[in-house]
């Protein structure tokens, strides 16, 4: 998320605030320092970064 955010030369402000959240939290989800919620990163990845998450599990 960190690299997308700076290809896009986002600050950690900037993209929180397209999300709707802290500058903090972005920086604790970017750190690991946080547990976050799927469909909380699926907002910040489609509306703050104009991205799509793809997930792949192998069972």
């Amino acid at each position: 998320m960190q690299e997308a955010r700076k290809q896009q030369q986002l600050t950690q402000q900037q993209l929180a605030e397209k999300v709707g959240t802290t500058k903090n939290y972005i920086s604790r989800i970017e750190n690991n320092a946080s547990d976050i919620r799927l469909s909380t990163l699926m907002r910040i990845i489609r509306e703050g970064l104009g991205r799509s998450l793809k997930l792949s599990l192998d069972i």
